[in-house]
């Protein structure tokens, strides 16, 4: 009975072939044929001769749909868009530099870059290429450009054009896909590249970046002459406060002590002391003479003692004015030299510190000059004529790259799947 059961011959009027014609594996193995289409649908898994049947009812499988779905529409949008839908854009390109009056330094961590020369104004370069990018610009520009009009036309398609109405936040944004600024730090150069949807308007926001650019670097070198020259001249004007200080504090000290030079006047209170000394000793010799040969009450010897008393009363006030002991007097001319000696060096002081100052002054006006910034726009805005953008081929390339890479990869997961099962 099973004999008869794995040799029995299928049903007539439907050959087990295939599409070319060739024979079934299961015309040639009908027993095993019989036990798989009984096995497969306990086990849920597709039928293993659903291929031959979809190829004689003429359909495509499912690898070709996911191609097409895929791959094919993807691309054909792409197309349809880039070439059909998208709207072109002109690009205007110009270039310069920020030079300076001061040489090149010498920097040595750029030999390691192979740039040995550091140019002074590379700092503003990057402060002008971020004020490119800024909201500062596009206040600026906005009010004599209508940017929103400018990057908005009736005739752009919606995905490049800039939506209406839209914030400052969506301009800045699209303004950066715009204009694209790019400082080149091997030979000091600023590139940008500003896209528009005409000739014209790309030409007109180039120059209005450019004049932007240069009032910018104007505005920037003009500060840094201003501060430098401000803070030297806030030190000479300290100095000067300074010096009118002491002067005015010596000129009190005259009017109060009545001394124009105390110095001069203790040179002079010392020489009359020293004279008295000298008249004092030649009067005491003449008075031992005179006592050699005439008695205490000769009229000679009263008047020489009578003198040496008078010279020894004007020594002892004359050296009372020099220095006293008592602490309470403040009219010894030893205490005034002090005084006046004080602020006669804080005078010396101040006056060297103005002499500084002014010197510090005349110094940074010639450093002010010497740092002065300015572009140097050596590849000025041209008006384009041929449209850079969208790129088709460019474009169309990336997008069929990245389909049939999404189709491939979800193809290789389905078929791990499969074999997993």
């Amino acid at each position: 009975m099973r004999l008869a059961l794995l040799r029995r011959v299928p049903a007539p009027g439907r050959p087990l072939t295939d599409v070319a014609g060739h024979p079934h594996p299961a015309a040639l193995f009908p027993a095993h044929a019989a036990a798989q289409r009984a096995v497969v649908p306990f086990l849920g898994l597709p039928p293993q001769n659903t291929e031959p049947e979809r190829a004689e009812r003429g359909l495509p499988s499912p690898l070709v749909l996911s191609f097409i779905a895929l791959v094919l529409l993807p691309i054909m949008v792409a197309a349809v868009y880039l070439f059909a839908i998208a709207a072109d854009q002109y690009v205007s390109e110009f270039r310069f530099s920020l030079n300076s009056i001061d040489p090149p330094r010498l920097d040595p961590l750029s030999l390691l870059t192979g740039n040995a020369s550091h140019s002074p104004a590379a700092l503003e370069s990057h402060i002008v290429v971020q004020y490119i990018t800024s909201r500062a610009i596009i206040d600026e520009l906005d009010a004599s450009l209508d940017l929103r009009r400018m990057f908005s036309p009736p005739d752009a398609d919606w995905w490049a054009r800039l939506p209406r109405p839209t914030s400052i936040e969506a301009l800045v944004l699209y303004w950066r896909g715009q204009v694209d600024p790019f400082y080149d730090p091997a030979n000091g150069t600023v590139v940008v590249r500003v896209r528009a949807f005409t000739p014209a308007e790309a030409f007109q926001l180039a120059k209005a970046i450019v004049a932007a650019s240069e009032q910018l670097a104007n505005e920037l070198s003009s500060r840094a002459r201003h501060d430098t020259v401000r803070n030297a001249e806030a030190e000479v004007a300290q100095a000067e406060a300074r010096l009118k200080t002491v002067l005015a504090d010596i000129r009190a000290f005259r009017d109060r002590e009545g001394l124009i030079d105390p110095g001069k006047t203790a040179e002079a209170t010392g020489t009359l002391a020293a004279r008295l000394r000298d008249e004092l000793v030649r009067t005491n010799a003449d008075l031992s003479t005179l006592k050699s040969y005439m008695r205490d009450d000769a009229p000679a010897v009263k008047v020489l003692k009578a003198r040496i008393r008078s010279v020894e009363t004007q020594q002892r006030a004359v050296a009372h004015d020099l220095t006293d002991t008592d602490r309470s007097r403040n009219d010894t001319l030893s205490r005034q030299l002090g005084s006046y000696e004080q602020l006669e060096s804080e005078r010396r002081f101040a006056e060297a510190a103005y002499q500084h100052a002014l010197q510090g002054l005349d110094q940074a006006r010639a450093n002010a000059d010497r740092q002065q910034v300015y572009i140097a726009s050596f590849v000025p805005p041209s008006l384009p004529e041929d449209a850079l953008y969208p790129r088709q081929w460019r474009s169309l390339g990336v997008v069929a790259l990245v389909a049939f890479a999404l189709w491939a990869i979800g193809g290789l997961a389905v078929q791990s799947i499969r074999d997993h099962l």
